[in-house]
């Protein structure tokens, strides 16, 4: 295994708080207080800064170069400076998190059109599906029959 797949609780690591009135805000660990909590701040996400529980943590990939207790004013700049907005849209998880949202508002005739969509995406694959099945047909087998044995 490699050493960077892991998430490691530390100063400078950003992470999405689960819940809570913050849920679903980034924030980056600013201190590590003692076993059970850290303090936090998201200063462009809009999180003020607090100490909150880890289980209230969701631990991302990404990492910022700060040193421990960084002031917010330079927090912010170091934040906008190393782009962790644009690194955390550019994420799976974040992409996953859109997608919902852009689901959850949709209309039930948006969500009729999504349906027909889907359906008639599915008819054109079927059909090239048919026509390559056709082309690359096997010539079924010739059962031979058995001579009967003489006893």
């Amino acid at each position: 295994m490699v050493l960077s797949q892991f998430r490691f609780v530390e100063v400078g690591r950003v992470a999405m708080i689960a819940y809570g009135p913050d849920a679903g805000k980034l924030a980056v660990i600013v201190d590590v207080i003692d076993q059970n909590r850290a303090l936090v701040d998201g200063p462009c996400s809009g999180v003020s800064r607090q100490q909150i529980n880890f289980k209230a943590l969701q631990l991302t990939s990404i990492m910022m170069k700060i040193p421990r207790g960084l002031r917010p004013g330079n927090l912010a700049k170091a934040w906008e400076k190393q782009e962790v907005k644009k690194q955390w849209d550019s994420t799976t998880w974040a992409k996953k998190i859109a997608s919902k949202e852009k689901r959850a508002q949709l209309t039930d005739f948006d969500r009729f059109k999504l349906m027909k969509a889907k359906q008639s995406r599915n008819r054109l694959i079927n059909v090239e599906f048919g026509k390559l099945k056709k082309t690359n047909k096997r010539p079924t087998p010739r059962i031979r029959k058995r001579k009967p044995v003489k006893k």
